[in-house]
């Protein structure tokens, strides 16, 4: 392989290794690894570090590409790593100049080894990839073909959460125009993609930018009519504070928007919401949660939830604890407070560490009960899967089933849940 990219963190940096690799190879690289890294947490950064010296122990001679957020936000921390030959910024990854850069720079001794520029004077529609190739087996590793594409509709932060980096490796929020996404989708489904999740940094402030500021719901409206050979539609990780409401009345009117919403929700304090400079309330996520069950019943939540927050009380945790159940969420993502460096919850009074681990290892402990819940009330029900693989498929709630019988990837087939294992759900 010419080009290989290992991909960190969220399902936006899936979508722009792609692009990615595309452009990397466009401009003629040979046996180059790019690791499109992720800063959302301390361990994040320390994960892509490490990876980055394996990779040069395997491939010593291979031209070694860093990218990404933590690229973005630490480049001399990167720059100074001998197993990295080059550093690329964030606006920078997307574009064909750079990498015709980096292919220039292999022949040329005195090279800047870091081209990372200022990412908030990046004002531009964020970039959207070209058409995947066709489908085979499952997501893979990027440069693969999936059952799943996809799309980025938004990228950048307009919010300044107390805990987040990420904002300063992406820049502020800016959108593809409606028509360029609708475009992407049409492309996707043409190469035969049955499903498209549609992602960005913070993808209900969609509109940002753009002449006309769409709202979300009102993309969401436009790909399901635009395009109606689209099986299904998904949204990655939404701010339920921000949710419209027509992109709710698509969620209750539409089958083929998919029932599984996963949410920014942090914690369940109004304390620590505050001291977050998050825009909801306790009450809020709850009010919401309940209101959409209202209008698609079979709508499963998932939520991401910081343990160990900086001034947290063990009261207060108690109330992220409880918010599970109160909420109904079923696939929770917990992250123990890191602190990041140039935020302002990193010079706030730190919880002990050993408490951060306790509290992120209850809650995880919550989430899998959570599952559990949810994979019991599954048993006997007819579910219709999108498969990924021979062996696996997803329900429209993005449950996983393993299959009794092989069936070929990127089909949709119907079953009966039979049992479980804990973990996912098993078909008769």
């Amino acid at each position: 392989m010419n080009v290989e990219v290992v991909t960190f963190g969220c399902r936006l940096n899936t979508a722009e290794s792609e692009v990615i690799r595309r452009n990397a190879e466009a401009a003629g690289l040979a046996d180059t690894v790019v690791v499109n890294t992720c800063a959302v947490t301390a361990e994040a950064v320390r994960q892509a570090r490490q990876a980055i010296r394996a990779l040069r122990r395997e491939r010593p001679a291979a031209n070694i590409v860093v990218t990404g957020c933590a690229a973005q936000t630490e480049p001399q921390t990167f720059a100074a790593m001998a197993e990295a030959d080059r550093v690329l910024g964030n606006a920078e990854k997307l574009t064909p100049e750079a990498w015709a850069k980096v292919g220039a720079a292999r022949v040329q001794t005195n090279a800047p080894k870091a081209l990372v520029g200022d990412i908030m004077a990046v004002k531009q529609s964020a970039a959207h990839p070209p058409p995947y190739p066709p489908p085979q087996a499952g997501e893979g590793r990027v440069g693969a073909a999936r059952t799943r594409a996809f799309v980025q509709v938004q990228n950048g932060c307009n919010h300044r959460c107390t805990f987040c980096i990420i904002p300063f490796g992406r820049g502020n929020s800016r959108s593809v125009p409606m028509a360029a996404v609708v475009d992407d989708v049409r492309r996707l489904v043409a190469h035969g993609y049955p499903e498209v999740v549609l992602t960005g940094v913070d993808i209900t402030s969609y509109g940002a930018g753009l002449s006309d500021a769409p709202a979300l719901g009102m993309l969401v409206k436009r790909i399901l009519k635009d395009v109606p050979e689209l099986k299904r539609l998904r949204l990655s990780s939404i701010d339920s504070v921000e949710a419209d409401r027509e992109l709710l009345d698509t969620l209750a009117s539409n089958e083929r928007l998919m029932p599984h919403l996963h949410l920014s929700l942090q914690s369940g304090d109004d304390l620590i919401l505050k001291r977050m400079k998050r825009r909801h309330l306790r009450s809020d996520a709850v009010a919401f949660c309940d209101e959409v069950r209202r209008l698609r019943p079979d709508t499963v939540f998932g939520a991401d939830l910081i343990a160990g927050f900086p001034t947290e009380s063990e009261a207060m945790f108690q109330n992220s604890l409880g918010l599970v159940g109160e909420c109904g969420l079923t696939h929770l993502h917990v992250f123990p407070f890191s602190p990041r460096p140039g935020t302002p919850a990193a010079r706030m009074p730190q919880v002990a560490r050993e408490a951060v681990k306790d509290r992120a290892r209850r809650l995880r402990e919550r989430g899998a009960l959570a599952l559990r819940s949810h994979l019991d009330a599954e048993i006997g029900a007819t579910r219709q899967l999108l498969t990924e693989s021979a062996e696996m498929g997803r329900t429209a709630q993005f449950t996983k089933v393993v299959l009794a019988r092989p069936s070929g990837p990127g089909q949709i087939v119907e079953v009966k849940i039979a049992a479980h294992d804990g973990r996912q759900l098993l078909a008769a």
